[in-house]
């Protein structure tokens, strides 16, 4: 008999307030939907550390004949062999080092032609301009320094670069654009906690009457109250549904189908269903307690019912 109350005084209530019921619906959604996807991010932006700062390369690039007419770090001339045969020799022995891989200028045209061969200069290099390089993997990326610090100012080495430093700059974007998604996300979950109090004030002061009565027969505080906290909950848990909802098919339209991300940048390692999947529990729950406990607290600061 009392779970029927309840739930008939649950049904009354979302109906009587549509209006900011469906205010209260739609904010939790797009805020928990912000929520999921700032945690979907999170994810993207270490698989993708994980996948590209495993195959990231340190260049020791060195000097050929152009670059002894004007680059001051070449001042001495162009590298010899003697001095290529010492700095491969000296970077094997590094313990940072995983493997040494001896890039030619022929080789180095040649993948500069694949990668640029439209561009106006392409025509106009030769290969003797080129440069020379080893192309170290390192066994861990952070340790570039390590390599910087002993062949920078080197003879024969014109410089050092380290792909990482490309890759921290893009993930660098990333994140940035992760904390700006959590920051609206936690503005709409403002809005939406306003929103659930406001609606909970409303509810429970149309319905003074009725509570009244209740407390007058001797109905307990937390039996007058189990209707507005569910129907805060219920509200909510629409909400999380529909985030969840958004959240699959925006996994889906994005990388699968629609824009396809996958296809078009296979280089890319997506994340899988099984990450969208592991936060949906979470974002559920987020829907059922968050505006349980709004309401709850709403009722014993404003109402006291």
């Amino acid at each position: 008999m009392r779970a029927q109350f309840v739930l008939s005084e649950i049904g009354v209530g979302l109906r009587r307030n549509l209006t900011m019921t469906f205010a209260v619906v739609v904010s939790v959604a797009l805020s928990l939907a912000l929520f999921g996807a700032s945690l979907l991010m999170s994810d993207q932006v270490t698989s993708m550390k994980g996948y590209w700062y495993d195959k990231v390369n340190v260049s020791v690039f060195l000097c050929n004949k152009s670059d002894a007419e004007s680059d001051p770090n070449c001042a001495k001339g162009a590298v010899t062999e003697d001095q290529k045969t010492q700095i491969k020799g000296d970077l094997e022995k590094m313990g940072v080092v995983d493997s040494v891989t001896y890039e030619s200028q022929d080789a180095a045209y040649k993948h500069y032609k694949e990668q640029f061969g439209d561009s106006p200069l392409a025509s106009s290099l030769t290969p003797d301009q080129m440069q020379e390089s080893y192309r170290i993997k390192l066994k861990d990326p952070e340790k570039y320094q390590v390599v910087a610090t002993a062949f920078d100012g080197r003879d024969g080495v014109q410089s050092v670069q380290d792909q990482k430093g490309i890759l921290d700059n893009l993930f660098g974007l990333l994140n940035g654009m992760n904390w700006a998604a959590r920051a609206v996300m936690a503005l709409m979950l403002v809005v939406a906690l306003m929103l659930i109090v406001n609606t909970v004030r409303v509810s429970a002061f149309s319905r003074r009457r009725e509570t009244g009565i209740m407390r007058l027969v001797g109905a307990s505080g937390f039996y007058i109250q189990a209707p507005f906290i569910a129907e805060a909950a219920v509200a909510g848990l629409i909400g999380g549904t529909l985030a969840c909802g958004f959240l699959l098919v925006g996994r889906y339209f994005i990388i699968d189908a629609g824009l396809a991300l996958s296809e078009k940048l296979n280089l890319i390692n997506f994340i899988g269903w099984d990450a969208v999947l592991t936060k949906l529990p979470l974002i559920l729950a987020t829907s059922l307690l968050m505006p349980a406990l709004a309401a709850f607290f709403a009722l014993r600061k404003y109402q006291k019912v």
